[in-house]
């Protein structure tokens, strides 16, 4: 009997162990997250010091490293909701930051920045306002949101890599500079609209 029970608690610990070693492992895509974070001021420093290559050479292993936070999130099933709040905010900090560093530097138009930026505080200041008068907010992307941060990125590409190989040209900036904006002003706005209605409907219930 004695040893049963001396076995049920080895047992017990043996698996409040495992349990442990799994909800320290589930944070590994917050630390990429975090490091992602860590990236922009150097990222910032050497855009502003001319230095475009070793900026799109850290722009590129954020851009990595957020691919496997999320194929690591996905595939052991290790998605938090810190994380879900980490991971765009990770994104954003690193877009934002890139968008106005270039407007400093005049490679790309204040009204351009103006929007990206107008847009996530709208975004921010709905999500705070429904999540203190209606209920919390689940962090839901829309297809629409996903397409403009990577017409985000790729436009913080285009402009770094003239800067620095003279390619792709004015032109294709212009393009995906107005694809940018289109976007940005469409993802807000839809994002408006479901909240708005989601904040109607409870309210109405």
């Amino acid at each position: 009997m004695c040893r049963r029970i001396w076995s049920i608690i080895i047992q017990g610990r043996s698996n409040s162990g495992l349990l442990s070693r799994m909800l320290k492992l589930s944070y590994i895509p917050n630390a990429i997250c975090v490091l992602r974070m860590v990236l922009v001021l150097p990222i910032v420093v050497s855009l502003l010091s001319g230095n475009f290559v070793m900026a799109l050479v850290l722009i590129f292993i954020a851009g990595f490293s957020d691919g496997v936070d999320g194929f690591i999130a996905k595939r052991f099933d290790w998605r938090t909701r810190l994380g879900g709040i980490l991971d765009p905010l990770a994104d954003k900090l690193l877009l934002v930051s890139v968008f106005i560093t270039l407007t400093v530097l005049q490679l790309t138009p204040v009204w351009l920045t103006v929007i990206v930026i107008g847009r996530d505080l709208v975004i921010i200041a709905g999500a705070t306002a429904y999540n203190f008068l209606i209920g919390r907010v689940q962090p839901e992307p829309m297809l629409i949101s996903k397409v403009n941060t990577g017409l985000q990125l790729l436009y913080i590409l285009v402009v770094i890599a003239s800067g620095a190989f003279a390619w792709p040209g004015h032109i294709v900036i212009i393009i995906v500079g107005a694809s940018v904006m289109v976007s940005s002003i469409v993802s807000g706005l839809s994002y408006v609209l479901r909240w708005g209605s989601r904040a109607l409907a409870a309210k109405a219930a």
